[in-house]
């Protein structure tokens, strides 16, 4: 493809996102989606091509919010075509007026590339050319690349140190693999990966974490196919220790979803005891499966979570685990998953909360006098975390805290704690992980 043929590409890449993405309708798709669909649709689009065309769209995608207040700063509307040019000249200070002079040429009218820009929109490059990305001028919603209707609980959370972690939010995160301890240990497992050229170093606070500084292939090499490790964020792995779930017991991980914490579990059970993998998806169970295969766990079953089901009703009071990794708006998860923060509605939160609420009531009638109710969450809002756990205390008598400083000296001992206070609660800014929480409650025999 033409360099000009590219951004045509890459144009309406960014209007399917548009529509399908971002658009305020009930049903919004995660970008990711989007974008498989488009390139299915493209197979001409060789992966050179691919790479290129994503990479002009995820720009646009991860400035959107700083983008389009330059754009209406000057009166234009915020069109796929204008946004991207503006990804191209803003905070090209050093380059005044080649930058310019570039952009308008990619707008090349040629058989394969987009049309050549008008009076309107060259007098948008010209008031662009060479201004900064982050403007003084910003509000804080662009400025800190955050959407306004999170500023108040971020800024109640983060106090100071807002703008470090608005800022460790756009970061590139880490790639963190979880050893699999049915069949290796960190150790072995780092040096097979490091034969493949791949350089990890172990995560400070998971015993079964490796870090790459930056994402690489990992699912092509040796390790992975054995099913010695899986891709999984050092907080997630995290939560799975909290839930300390021990050789012989009976757990259930209440959402599921693909099973990765399913998969950390099993391996902590050393393949003794059940688990069953719980999800409302067959979609998700079935790819489950493959996980739990692969990584030669034979203990863990999976139910699929039904409207009429009995299962639950059969099985209250008789696990000793119940982890609830519950659905959330995913604010922690957002400079992995940047369409997020543009995607989620402050009416998406509101109905979250209910789902959590109303989950957690039902899982916890499985939990056994004695045995352990985990609560989980990749957010960064206390109406999902803090507030949950006060709510589901006051109205639910028999549970009571496990606080963080009674758990993580028999999980980690000589490890630092990472956090103060009773939960677990981690950020991308503070402990370098993805945004979680983790809340422990334990059932009064």
């Amino acid at each position: 493809m033409t360099p000009a043929a590219r951004i045509a590409c890459a144009i309406d890449l960014l209007a399917m996102l548009e529509t399908q993405c971002f658009a305020p309708v009930d049903r919004r798709r995660p970008a990711d989606a989007v974008a498989s669909d488009f390139f299915r649709a493209r197979r001409f689009i060789g992966g050179g091509d691919r790479r290129v065309v994503s990479e002009l769209a995820w720009g646009v995608v991860r400035q959107k919010l700083r983008l389009e207040w330059h754009l209406r700063r000057l009166g234009a509307p915020p069109t796929p075509r204008l946004m991207l040019l503006a990804q191209m000249l803003l905070g090209r200070s050093g380059d005044h007026g080649r930058g310019r002079q570039a952009a308008e040429a990619a707008y090349d009218d040629s058989h394969y590339g987009p049309a050549a820009l008008d009076a309107a929109e060259r007098r948008v490059a010209a008031a662009l050319d060479g201004r900064p990305l982050i403007d003084p001028a910003m509000p804080d919603g662009p400025r800190l690349n955050l959407p306004d209707w999170v500023l108040p609980a971020f800024a109640a959370r983060f106090g100071p140190a807002l703008e470090q972690e608005a800022a460790a939010l756009e970061a590139e995160a880490p790639l963190d693999l979880r050893v699999n301890l049915l069949k290796s240990d960190r150790d072995a497992a780092a040096t097979l990966l490091a034969g493949e050229g791949l350089a990890l170093v172990p995560t400070p606070l998971s015993p079964w974490g490796l870090r790459l500084p930056s994402r690489r292939p990992v699912t092509g090499t040796q390790a992975y196919r054995d099913g010695m490790i899986e891709v999984q964020d050092e907080g997630s792995q995290l939560i799975a220790l909290l839930a300390d779930a021990r050789p012989g017991m009976r757990v259930a991980d209440y959402c599921a979803g693909a099973a990765g914490k399913t998969l950390a579990m099993a391996a902590s059970m050393g393949n003794r005891g059940k688990i069953t993998a719980c999800d409302t998806s067959a979609t998700r169970l079935e790819g489950a499966a493959k996980r739990l295969k692969r990584a030669g766990v034979d203990n863990a079953e999976r139910h699929l979570l039904a409207p009429g089901d009995r299962w639950a009703k059969r099985r209250a009071g008789s696990f000793d685990r119940v982890l609830v990794d519950a659905p959330c708006t995913g604010t922690g998860t957002w400079r992995r998953n940047p369409d997020g923060r543009l995607r989620t509605r402050p009416q998406d939160l509101a109905e979250l909360v209910a789902v959590q609420r109303e989950i957690l009531g039902k899982a916890a009638e499985l939990v056994r006098p004695g045995g352990r109710l985990v609560y989980a969450t990749c957010s960064l809002l206390p109406q999902e975390n803090e507030e949950q756990m006060e709510s589901f205390l006051s109205r639910t008598p028999g549970f009571t805290p496990v606080p963080l400083e009674r758990l993580w000296p028999e999980l980690r001992p000589g490890v630092p704690q990472p956090c103060a206070g009773p939960w677990l609660t981690l950020s991308p800014g503070g402990q370098g992980t993805d945004g979680f929480f983790c809340a422990v409650l334990e059932r009064v025999p």
